[in-house]
């Protein structure tokens, strides 16, 4: 099997660090417009399936031909560039998943489905940890209850030592992480969807030591096409993002004074997108490379055999340090390489754009996780309040 990733940052190096080790894979492309990042990914990793390529993802039809050359495409660049990208795959006749991070480019990419049934293509949109990951545990627990009736996922990446007010450091683009804080968020409550402002309602999560008592609040883009494909089946359904106490209150000023808008200002030394300034002041200050550790917990709640039942799945996974890859890299790419795999290999046979919780093997992707000692545990409980 032949695999393209695009972009060599963080994202792209840990799915080609997953694609590499599967022997039935032969050659992985890299390609990204800084050549001096895939040379330091080849570098690092030193392997002869590797094959670098400088590229402009804008230039369509130069990703055509890369993409023709293989059986799936794994997209690790920034979620603008993924609805031009799914168009590409379906031009080129591959098989293409991409990491996501916005809902209205998923969107879009959903409007490709009936070309892509046409030319018996798999494309799958915001394919990481979350969305992703959690959204197949939510639905290995719905499928095992007779009835349904919530949904609470809370996921986190946190800095093993927490350092300065916003006790945070740089994990994933900087960009996706402002759309998180900046887009409403969807929600079912009582049975109706609703959109709610991110940066709200704070609620206190516990994990165990050290981490103890941290805070989860309403991000955007997390749960994907979770809610459409649950609506009228379920009475609660919510997103946080978890993260240390006070981080929340710190971005929501940032977000109230102005700083996270894309309107520009016009200042006496010339006009400023204050969402950009912001963007590249929290790059150049956050801590970059810190040990980092991924936290979930997805509740489900509701009837079995006609009592009330508790289905939660969590994982605490740390950064492999020996090897570059991060928890939450490990937890993002590693997802989207193993799907990109099930599709070459054709244990994913649906054809169209696809909802990952109704088109991917569930026990066959927990099996792969598992063997990548990504460790998560299931308990079934009496319900507890959420």
């Amino acid at each position: 099997m032949k695999f393209l990733v695009l972009g060599a940052g963080r994202m792209g190096y840990a799915a080609v660090f997953d694609l590499i080790r599967s022997p039935k894979v032969e050659q992985v492309v890299v390609a990204d417009f800084d050549i001096k990042r895939v040379e330091t990914l080849l570098d690092l990793l030193a392997d002869p399936k590797i094959v670098p390529v400088e590229l402009d993802v804008k230039k369509f039809d130069e990703v055509v031909k890369l993409m023709a050359a293989c059986d799936a495409c794994i997209s690790c660049v920034t979620y603008h560039h993924n609805y031009d990208l799914a168009k590409a795959a379906l031009e080129a006749g591959t098989h293409f998943v991409d990491l996501g991070g916005n809902e209205a480019m998923v969107a879009k990419e959903f409007l490709l489905d009936d070309l892509a049934k046409e030319r018996g293509i798999s494309i799958m949109p915001d394919l990481g940890l979350a969305p992703g990951m959690v959204s197949m545990l939510a639905v290995n627990a719905a499928d095992s209850l007779d009835e349904l009736y919530e949904m609470r996922i809370r996921v986190g990446g946190l800095p093993v030592d927490p350092e300065g007010p916003l006790k945070y450091a740089q994990f994933f683009a900087i960009d996706g992480l402002i759309n998180e804080y900046v887009e409403d968020c969807t929600v079912i409550r009582d049975g109706k969807e609703f959109q709610v402002p991110s940066l709200t309602d704070i609620e206190e999560i516990e994990f165990p030591k050290p981490f103890g008592k941290l805070e989860a609040f309403n991000t955007s883009g997390g749960i994907s096409t979770l809610p459409k494909t649950y609506g009228g089946k379920i009475q609660h359904m919510d997103y946080k993002t978890i993260r240390y106490k006070g981080h929340c209150e710190q971005m929501y000023l940032l977000k109230h004074l102005g700083l996270m808008s894309s309107e520009p200002v016009q200042l006496p030394s010339g006009k400023v997108v204050p969402r950009d300034l912001l963007s590249d002041l929290l790059i150049k200050t956050l801590p970059q490379d810190e040990p980092d550790v991924v936290l979930v917990r997805v509740t489900v709640t509701g009837i079995k055999e006609r009592e009330p039942v508790q289905i939660v799945w969590e994982c605490i996974d740390y950064n492999d340090q020996a090897d570059k890859v991060s928890a939450m890299m490990r937890m993002t790419a590693f997802p989207a390489s193993i799907v990109a795999q099930m599709m070459a290999r054709g244990d994913i046979t649906d054809r169209g754009v696809l909802k990952q919780e109704t088109s991917v093997p569930v026990k066959l992707f927990l099996a792969e996780l598992e063997s990548r000692g990504i460790k998560l545990t299931m308990t079934e409980r009496a319900p507890v309040a959420t």
